[in-house]
């Protein structure tokens, strides 16, 4: 018999997003955060950088709105940014609550000051962005999770991929409900059916849809796919943003060298010992990331590289050790010591600044369903997200959703009479080399048709591989037992083929999106808008 549970709330995903909602919860709820592997696999505990937020008394919420909106490249949705950023000096409020140990100023005797150390990154005009050393997931991620573990009403699931939503609409009941989910159980192979009041996406991102990215494997798109597959709109998928600074080495799988680097002082060279930043940009290493990352592109396209190098060693020894020891330590593991020679880099894969259409608490076009963080697309990053603005998002979306939740509770019962998952007419895959092939073949034309650089032709090339593979994946999910990499190949060749789709309806250059063929931006700035034609497609 296949088990079924019931929740209060069930969270897919068990980053920032996820973790910051269900602590807002569990006083009141039962709570399930679910994680496809082991709670440390997402996204979160690899940023580097840090949080943006208000807190300096140099600066505004003005401010950060407008360098927000001036990096958004005339997308961003201003109520959103305003609503985010001022509400990030009580987010960065509950973070230091709940211990994260974020870095404070050090007195010319070594101490530790009262104040906060905060630093800057490309796009913003202040020093905002408060972190912890350069590890500043890890550092939340780690005291959510603790705070987590330690409540009696959160339950966290590890090695459970959710398969797909339940809804009255897939259940041909009245109306779009979300009633709970489809979880594969990876310890014990079977499909469980979980029931929930409500259910909140917080799957992350979909970087891994690219050959290079600097997301972990578990960046797949789920919550992305499975909002479309229940009804949901997505909006501004063809923004996906890549960090211009990866780790070159083969060994350094998706390790990001943080962009704080550049806040400090970090210089992008060529092999010869040439800066090339001032060519492209007047604020040069300083600029946007889209701006550097299609720079480097340039150059090593131009040239024929490999990579090209950040250079610190300009600075003092101890201070780049002091501020950086991850990434210090890191790159020593591979035999580069960056206090004594530049770090080769390339662009890799990193943000995904499109998502799940939901409104100012996180709710989505199907009721009882909310997602947030990277999956949602609230409005904040517009055409280019801005440097650690997404953390904040996480934290302050995570709080907006669990009011909206709670202000909901009294009208919404526990979903009734839920059917099981029938595996009964499906067999092992004795074929799972054509998982593995189809998985690199979406990753590597993804790359090399809707990457930095786009043309119309590309796109079309992209389409037509993408909705081959789409047609083999169904037939393979249609008669084989689903695994965690069948159902990350389904989400993904999904998610693929709404960033072509999107990426094919803009015909200008704008942001993330660049193409040859309309190199020019136009006159209005608007969304990318993808309408589902039925639940379930």
């Amino acid at each position: 018999m296949t088990q079924q549970r019931q929740y209060d709330v069930l969270v897919i995903g068990s980053g920032a997003a996820g973790l910051t909602l269900a602590l807002h919860l569990a006083s009141d709820l039962r709570v399930a955060v679910l994680s496809k592997g082991q709670l440390s696999e997402g996204s979160t505990f690899w940023a580097q950088g840090g949080v943006a937020a208000v807190l300096d008394d140099t600066d505004t919420v003005d401010a950060h709105v407008q360098d927000t909106l001036i990096a958004g490249g005339g997308l961003c949705h201003e109520d959103a940014v305003r609503q985010i950023v001022g509400d990030s000096r009580d987010a960065i409020g509950w973070l230091i609550e709940q211990g994260v140990p974020f870095t404070r100023e050090r007195r010319e005797d070594g101490s530790e000051s009262d104040d906060f150390h905060l630093t800057r990154e490309g796009g913003h005009s202040h020093r905002r962005i408060i972190h912890a050393a350069d590890a500043t997931g890890a550092a939340i991620f780690n005291t959510l999770l603790q705070r987590a573990e330690e409540h009696a009403n959160i339950e966290l699931l590890d090695n459970r991929v959710a398969v797909d939503l339940i809804t009255t609409q897939k259940l041909g009941r009245d109306g779009n409900q979300c009633l709970g989910a489809y979880i594969l159980n990876r310890s014990t192979g079977h499909v469980e059916t979980v029931a929930a009041r409500f259910t909140v996406l917080a799957t992350g991102g979909a970087s891994k849809v690219y050959l290079y990215t600097s997301n972990p494997d578990s960046a797949s798109g789920d919550g992305i796919a499975m909002a479309w597959r229940a009804g949901c709109r997505v909006a501004n998928m063809e923004f996906n943003q890549f960090h211009p600074t990866c780790l070159y080495h083969p060994k350094a799988k998706s390790f990001l060298v943080t962009e704080a680097l550049r806040g400090e002082g970090a210089l992008l060279r060529l092999p010869n010992g040439e800066r090339f930043m001032p060519r492209f940009d007047e604020r040069a290493e300083l600029a946007p990331r889209d701006i550097v990352a299609r720079a480097i592109d340039h150059e090593m396209k131009r040239l024929g590289l490999d990579c090209v190098y950040l250079d610190i060693t300009h600075k003092p020894a101890d201070f780049i050790r002091s501020h950086f020891p991850t990434v210090h330590e890191r790159c020593l593991a591979f035999g580069i010591d960056i206090t004594k020679e530049p770090i080769p880099v390339v662009p890799a894969a990193h943000y995904t600044c499109g998502g799940v259409m939901v409104d100012s608490s996180g709710r989505t076009d199907v009721e009882q369903l909310y997602a947030i963080g990277e999956t949602s697309f609230t409005g904040l990053h517009g055409a280019n997200r801005m440097a650690s603005n997404s953390l904040l998002e996480c934290i302050v979306y995570g709080r907006a959703a669990s009011s909206a939740i709670l202000d909901k509770l009294a009208n919404t019962k526990m979903p009734e009479n839920l059917p099981n998952w029938d595996e009964s007419q499906v067999t092992d895959s004795d074929e799972d080399v054509i998982i593995s092939h189809n998985w690199d073949e979406l990753r590597r034309f993804m790359w090399d048709y809707v990457g930095i650089v786009r043309t119309s032709k590309r796109l079309q090339r992209a389409k037509h591989r993408v909705d081959m593979l789409r047609g083999e994946i169904h037939e393979f999910y249609s008669n084989y037992r689903v695994s965690r990499d069948l159902l990350e190949l389904r989400n993904l060749a999904l998610v693929a083929d709404l960033i072509i789709r999107s990426a094919m309806l803009r015909h200008e250059s704008r942001g993330l999106h660049y193409t040859l063929d309309f190199p020019a931006q136009l006159d209005e700035a608007l969304d990318t808008i993808l309408q589902p034609p039925s639940a379930g497609d």
